[in-house]
This record gives structure tokens, sequence and C-alpha cells, in this order.
């Protein structure tokens, strides 16, 4: 099916909801790993009650069902990396660290599909981390944010490509569904070593928080998930990842408007933001559209 203005519409809800995802890690208070645990709690049980509602709710066979738990567990810590890059940087730092998905998935994918490394593609991200580097050499501030968005990176490539394997011919709600069991129950369980170790304290979280949270959960964790769902029905996978590329500029922007974060950031900053866009652009470019559509 040809898709329409709506189509590119919803695609682009989806990347700025992503956008402001780094936002909320600014605003919600509580430490990365009790917002990492309230966020899929919460986005697990609302979207298990509107499955329960619209009585939808999956069966999958349990080795498959084991494996998209397993995918879950590596979305939490994905998510525990970037929110922590976050507090430990600013919302600028992760989500440019974030732009390293690309470079990432071309090491990663050789690897795990068995095929030769694409020379040109590794150029091309290798300019990305160079723009990393120039950031990391200058602004010290950010070092250990840095390297916490690095890994957040590492770890969604690994994401990104195993959901693409295990994914074939399943259901992407039935997916969404046991990622976020997953997510949730080891977040669950590593939570009591944060709180020992970290002294970290397990504690509600106030009536602001609580608000930012919901809305993390829902619009920016159910919801951008199904609208991505929806415009992979009607357009091309490339796009919709060509049009992810901008979420790193959009995190930026509301950094900048809403935290003033513009005065923290140097010129290093800016040389090696351009070096990673650049990366993306390249990668973009040089990509043959393809018409995968993910199975719903």
């Amino acid at each position: 099916m040809k898709a329409n203005k709506l189509d590119y519409l919803k695609l682009h809800i989806s990347v700025l909801l992503s956008g402001f995802t780094g936002l909320f890690g600014k605003l919600i208070s509580v430490n990365e790993s009790l917002l990492v645990w309230y966020r899929l709690l919460m986005a697990y049980i609302i979207f298990y009650i509107l499955l329960l509602i619209f009585k939808k709710l999956p069966v999958e066979p349990f080795k498959d069902k084991t494996k998209m738990f397993s995918l879950g567990i590596l979305l939490g810590i994905h998510f525990l990396l970037f929110f922590g890059s976050i507090k430990y940087s600013n919302i600028s730092v992760g989500v440019v660290c974030y732009s390293l998905v690309g470079f990432f998935t071309v090491i990663f994918e050789p690897l795990v599909y068995k095929h030769h490394l694409s020379l040109k593609e590794l150029a091309y991200s290798l300019t990305a981390v160079a723009g990393i580097c120039l950031i990391f050499n200058i602004d010290a501030n950010f070092r250990f944010g840095i390297v916490l968005g690095v890994l957040s990176a590492a770890v969604f490539a690994l994401f990104t490509i195993y959901n693409k394997i295990i994914g074939t011919g399943k259901s992407a709600i039935n997916m969404l569904y046991y990622e976020l069991l997953g997510g949730t129950v080891f977040i669950s369980l590593i939570l009591p070593f944060y709180s020992y170790f970290g002294g970290v304290k397990i504690i509600l979280p106030d009536l602001s928080d609580l608000i930012y949270l919901l809305i993390l959960a829902f619009f920016c964790t159910i919801g951008l998930y199904i609208l991505h769902i929806q415009v992979l029905r009607r357009i091309s996978a490339f796009t919709v990842s060509l049009s992810g590329n901008l979420e790193p500029i959009y995190g930026i922007i509301f950094a900048i408007l809403f935290f003033h974060e513009a005065h923290e950031l140097t010129m290093g900053f800016y040389s090696g933001m351009v070096l990673i866009l650049l990366s993306v652009l390249l990668q973009s470019l040089s990509k043959p559209e393809s018409e995968t559509v993910m199975n719903c």
C-alpha cells in the first residue's frame, strides 16, 4: 500500500516522541535505575491492561517467549546506560552518543550474520567515532556520561539486530509485551544491588515525577512503538530509519530550549556533533532503500 501524508505525520510524531525521551531523563528526579524500573513497570502494566481490554493477550511457544524475554533484558540494560549517560552528563551528550548505534551495527552485523564487513560503512562510522573522541577529549566533565552513552549505543545496536532476527514472522504486539516483561523482571532483580552498593533508596516518585513517568511509559514507550508498527506497514524500513536520525537533533533542541544547555556546550562538542551527523548522513545515503515491512 502506498504511504499517504498521515503515515508520514505519524512517522515524524514518533521521532519527536523519541527526542523527548532524553528530556524526561533530566525532568525525572529519581536515580536512573529507579527511573528505568518505573518506566518499564508502568509501561508493562498499562500495556497488559490494554491487551486485556481488547482481548489480545499474546500466545507464543515457550521457546519464543524466552527469546523475546531476553530481548527485554537488553532493552533494560540500554535504558539504564542511556539515562545514566544523561544523569552523569546532560541530554545533549546522551542523545549524541546514541548516534553511534550505526557504528556498532556495522561492527556487529557481520559477526551475527557471518558476512563480510563493509569497509565503506566502517569508514563512515569511524567519522562518528572521531566526533565522540573530540567531545571526549575536550569536555572532561562529561567523560563518564560519554562512556555510558557509548555503551548504551552498543547495547541498542545488539538489541536492534536480534530484534530483527527474532521478530521475523512475529506480531510486534507480542514482541513488545514480552520485551517489556523481560525488561521489568531484569531491572527488578538488579535493583536491590543498586540499592546496596549504590546507596539507591527505593522511593515512591513525587507527583511531578509520577506524571512524567506516566507520560514516558505511555507515550514514549508504548505509543512510540505502536506508531512504528503502523508506519512500517506502509513506509519502507529505510525511510523510517533515516527519519530516526533526526532524534539527536530534536533531543539537543529540546535540551537547549527547556534546560538552557547551550552554555554548557563548547566548540569541541559542536565540532564532534557535526562529525557524527556527517557520519549519519553518509551512512543513510549509502544504504539502498528497502521495502522490508514489520509483521504486525
